[in-house]
């Protein structure tokens, strides 16, 4: 895709997670395309870096650490995004994290983790900047949430039931709630990956899955973040009618 550096000038866009992976390569995409882009995760010295890279494109960002399971931390974030960019009317609500294991091993504090930050940080994050993206598509005629979901909402993948459980929840939400908000203009979407390179599989501990990971390398060429970042901007670039409630991108070769 030719990027076309005025396609969403005039948008302030914040990308949570954003210290790497998808959250990273999309940060990147939306200033490319003239956004200017609030860049949030708790690894700040990371974010800075991003921030110096973007600016150094032409684009503009700004660097906010938080932690997203921290609702109070997310609300003075939101405060912050708007009195220093603008109102938000695009979010990319990607922070997330993988930790399959089989549920007989009964990892509590790994279910709790991919709870917390899948479902509970994702709904922080909604909460905080829904009230921007409402005024801003009132004022603009069009506002986007965009989710992070997974290819695991809809297919089964043994030791990943936690996960899975979390991605569904945030694919079915999403749809709801695209219901719910498309009468206010702000349009609302899941994007569901198959296998993408980041550090989600950096943070998997199971053999098991370890195992099924290594398999999968070898067998296909797996997505990069930049195909799902290209796949936002598609999503974003829409003309102010046309929702896409969902994309599931994969990689060519994974059959599931």
């Amino acid at each position: 895709m030719t990027q076309n550096a005025s396609a969403l000038a005039g948008r302030v866009a914040v990308v949570t997670g954003a210290s790497s992976g998808l959250g990273e390569a999309t940060a990147k995409r939306l200033a490319a395309s003239g956004a200017k882009v609030a860049v949030l995760a708790r690894r700040g010295d990371r974010l800075e870096l991003l921030v110096k890279e973007i600016e150094q494109a032409g684009g503009v960002a700004l660097a906010v650490p938080v932690d997203v399971t921290d609702a109070a931390a997310v609300a003075a974030a939101a405060e912050r995004v708007a009195g220093e960019l603008d109102t938000a009317d695009l979010l990319f609500n990607n922070a997330g994290v993988m930790l399959p294991a089989p549920a007989e091993e009964l990892p509590l504090q790994q279910w709790q983790q991919q709870i917390d930050l899948n479902v509970s940080g994702l709904m922080n994050v909604i909460g905080a900047f829904l009230p921007q993206l409402i005024a801003s598509a009132a004022e603009k005629g069009v506002a986007d949430l965009i989710n992070t979901s997974s290819i695991a909402a809809q297919n089964i993948f043994p030791s990943f039931a936690v996960y899975s459980g979390t991605k569904a929840y945030v694919t079915h939400m999403s749809r709801t709630l695209r219901a719910e908000l498309g009468a206010k203009d702000v349009r609302v979407s899941a994007i569901e990956p198959g296998i993408v390179g980041t550090e989600l599989q950096g943070h998997v501990t199971d053999p098991g899955a370890l195992e099924w990971l290594a398999g999968a390398k070898e067998t296909m060429t797996w997505l990069n973040p930049e195909d799902v970042a290209e796949a936002v901007n598609f999503l974003a670039t829409q003309p102010a009618h046309v929702n896409l409630q969902q994309i599931t991108i994969m990689p060519t070769r994974q059959a599931s």
